[in-house]
Parts: structure tokens; C-alpha cells; sequence
């Protein structure tokens, strides 16, 4: 029994196969059948192909690679908050969230480049919305995007840039411009601690050197009002020049008394030599001043303590209480020259380090004018309509077969009866309708 049934199914499977491999030979059959057919449609689809292949407008792709820096500086998420301030919230998120994960620069640079405000530059420098026959900037900015390609290699972290376009040149400029308007945002971006550092430098080395323009125009008006210059030197050299002053007045003295005592008083030399006396002495007192004039002047402004007397120098008893306002405001020039000379220094080193933090963008590749069309690849649509054709038309050869051999009876048949009617129905009752909706139009 267990024989006959094994038997039974192997009888029952080379039948099925049997009616299987007629089954197929009945379609070639009929295929070859209406072989001139098919030929027919093959040729006309043939020539539509190539007509619609060659009414495609070409495409050019030009790309550009770049290399970002290894790692992010301290500004990643300042930048990229900043480059998509006009975009949406959730990829400010998506993008603080990647920089907090540890991603590298390259996610970063990423998206800069499809940040709105990439795209909003190039969209002004390039008039897209009259390129692109765009009535709003938010759908020239999504067309943008499709013709824009932007990946990365996981490995070297290197970024490719494709841009496909009508025109090479535009598709050239258009990749250029994504660099320059990358490099521009990296830059005007920037807040590193360099940056901010540089900024508080700057503030400062301004502020000093408006404080040190002051003092020294203090300085510069103290002096002129009272006659000082240098108070070190010039006391040195009032005490030299009043001692030898006063010892010449000695000297004039000593021969004054033996003119005296040779020639009496009314001899013309012991005149000339009391004159010279009192010359010296006049002198003398002008150069060391008086007492009296310093308790006169105590409670007068010292930068004016020799106005008075049209003298070119203040008198050396009047340099001490000169000396305190003198020192002050010299000490003050000094303080903020050398505040300013430091300030200048830092600042130097600052401007340095700043340039060293911002993100350099390396180019490996520039964009070039490309010189073969990226799309259609005309031979590959032609084949590929074609073909399409010629298996859509025999596919509705063999289905029309099939349909002719079934049953009147059969449940496929009945419900197409009861469909077709209804479909035809509505369609005449739609077709009228729209007919004279454009007619009232």
C-alpha cells in the first residue's frame, strides 16, 4: 500500500511537470505567434526611447573634497547653533546631541554645509529661485538639496561635495561656493576662548591707550604751564649751576674787599665789582628762589609757580612741591606705557593663537568644469524602455489568452461583468462633467 502511494505521487508530480513545461510552450507559441507584433511594438518604443531619452536636459555633477580638522575646537556647538539659526529646532538638537556624543568634525562640517544659511547664500549669490523656476526660497532650498550630495568616508573623514546642474560652470561655481561660504561661516563663527580672549585684549589695549593719551597730554600740560622737564636733571643741574654761581659770587667778593682796602669805595674798579656782585646775587636768588615767594605760592597751583615771572625754568626752592604732582603724572605715563606695551604683546599672541583654533578647511580636490553629462545615460534608458515595452506587450498578449480560454461561468469573469459596467458608467459621468467645467471656464 505504502508503494502504491509513493508511486501515486511520483505520477502525480511528472504530471504536473508535464502540464508545466506545455504550459510554457503554449506561451512561446503564442508569443511567436504574434512575433510581428511585439517586432512592431519593440521598433515604436525604440523610437520613443531615443526621442525621450535625447529630450531629457543633461546633467553635469562637479564634486570637490575636502579634509576637516582631526578634532572639534571648543566652538563646534556654537557654530553649529549659529549656522542653523535659520532652520529648524530639531536639527539644532540632532546636532548638539552629535557634538555632545563625541562625533568628530566631520558630522560637524557636515551640517554647516546643509545648513539653511549655506543654502540661503548660495541662493542669493546664485539667483536660484530664477534658475530653478522656484516662486518660494523654501522650495528652491529643497531643489537644492536634491541636486546636492554630500558624504563622508568613515574612515579618513574626508568630505565629498557633488553638485548636479544644467549648466558645468553653474555646477562648478555652485561646489566652489559651498567651500567658500563653509569657510566663511567657520570664520565668522568663531568663539573660541582665543577668540574671546583676543576680544577682552582688544577692549583693554583700547582703553589703556586712550588713558595714556591722556596722561600724557597731562603731562605735556603740566609742563609747559611750570617750566618742568625732567625734575631729576633738572635739579642736578640746578644745584651744580647754583654752586658754581655762588662760588663765583665768593670769588667776587674777595676781590670786592681788597679793591676796598686798595683803591677805596668810590673807585670805578670796587664799583664794577659790587654791580657784578649784585648781578650774581640777583641771579642766585632767581635760580634757588626765596622763602618768602614759596609761603606766598604754598596755597597757589604749583604748575602755575612760575607764570609770574616769565621765568623759563621754576626757581629751585619750587621743585620740591613740584615734584609730587610732577612724579605722579610721570608715574601714570609710565604705568600706562607699560600697560600698553604688555597689552600689545598679548594682543599679538592672542590674533596668533585665535588663527590657530579656527577650523582650516584643507581642499584636496577643487570643483572643476565637468566635461561629460552625469544624466540621462541615454543607451541604458533606451534598453530599459524598450524592453519595458516589449514585456508589457507580451504580457497583455498572454493575458488576453488566458482570459479568452476561461469560462463564461468562472467567478473572475462574472465579477469583471458586474464591474466594467459601473467603472464605464462613471467615467461617462465624470468625463461630460469636466467637459463642461471647461467649457464655463
Amino acid at each position: 500500500m505504502m508503494a502504491n502511494a509513493a508511486l501515486e505521487r511520483l505520477r502525480a508530480v511528472d504530471s504536473a511537470q508535464r502540464a508545466e513545461q506545455e504550459h510554457w510552450a503554449d506561451r512561446a507559441r503564442l508569443l511567436w505567434a504574434h512575433r510581428t507584433t511585439l517586432v512592431r511594438v519593440a521598433c515604436i518604443s525604440l523610437l520613443a526611447s531615443l526621442c525621450i531619452a535625447f529630450l531629457i536636459p543633461k546633467r553635469y555633477k562637479s564634486a570637490a573634497s575636502i579634509m576637516p580638522p582631526d578634532q572639534p575646537n571648543s566652538n563646534a556647538l556654537m557654530l553649529a547653533a549659529l549656522a542653523s539659526h535659520a532652520g529648524s529646532l530639531g536639527s539644532i538638537s540632532n546636532l548638539a546631541g552629535g557634538l555632545l556624543g563625541g562625533h568628530s568634525s566631520t558630522a560637524l562640517f557636515i551640517d554647516l554645509l546643509r545648513s539653511s544659511t549655506v543654502s540661503g547664500h548660495l541662493i542669493d549669490r546664485f539667483d536660484l529661485q530664477h534658475v530653478y523656476h522656484k516662486r518660494y526660497r523654501i522650495d528652491t532650498a529643497k531643489h537644492l538639496a536634491r541636486c546636492t550630495q554630500i558624504t563622508d568616508d568613515k574612515k579618513s573623514g574626508v568630505i565629498t561635495i557633488e553638485v548636479e546642474d544644467a549648466s558645468p560652470v553653474r555646477a562648478r561655481d555652485l561646489a566652489q561656493g559651498y567651500l567658500d561660504e563653509l569657510n566663511q561661516l567657520v570664520t565668522a563663527t568663531n568663539d573660541s576662548a582665543a577668540h574671546q580672549e583676543r576680544v577682552f585684549i582688544e577692549q583693554r589695549l583700547h582703553a589703556v591707550q586712550a588713558d595714556l593719551e591722556r596722561a600724557q597730554l597731562d603731562l605735556s600740560a603740566f609742563s609747559s604751564k611750570s617750566g618742568t622737564i625732567d625734575l631729576g636733571d633738572q635739579t642736578r643741574a640746578m644745584v651744580e649751576g647754583g654752586a658754581q654761581v655762588q662760588a663765583e659770587l665768593l670769588i667776587q667778593q674777595s676781590d670786592l674787599q681788597s679793591l676796598r682796602q686798595m683803591y677805596g669805595d668810590g673807585n670805578v674798579r670796587v664799583r664794577e665789582a659790587e654791580a657784578r656782585i649784585a648781578a650774581l646775587q640777583s641771579g642766585l636768588e632767581k635760580m634757588t628762589g626765596s622763602s618768602a615767594s614759596v609761603q606766598a605760592e604754598a596755597g597757589a597751583d604749583p604748575a602755575g609757580a612760575g607764570d609770574d615771572e616769565g621765568e623759563l625754568y621754576p626757581p629751585l626752592r619750587q621743585l620740591p612741591r613740584l615734584a609730587v604732582p610732577y612724579a605722579d603724572l610721570y608715574r601714570r605715563v609710565k604705568a600706562e606705557e607699560a600697560a600698553y606695551e604688555l597689552l600689545t604683546q598679548q594682543y599679538e599672541l592672542a590674533r596668533i593663537e585665535e588663527a590657530r583654533n579656527v577650523p582650516a578647511v584643507s581642499v584636496i580636490d577643487a570643483p572643476g568644469v565637468p566635461e561629460k553629462k552625469s544624466f540621462p545615460p541615454r543607451m541604458l534608458l533606451t534598453a530599459l524602455l524598450t524592453f519595458l515595452s516589449a514585456a508589457s506587450a507580451a504580457a497583455l498578449i498572454l493575458f488576453r489568452d488566458h482570459w479568452s480560454r476561461l469560462e463564461s461561468q468562472d467567478p473572475r469573469k462574472t465579477l469583471a461583468a458586474d464591474v466594467m459596467p459601473v467603472l464605464r458608467a462613471g467615467l461617462r459621468g465624470i468625463l461630460p462633467h469636466q467637459r463642461a467645467k471647461r467649457g464655463g471656464a
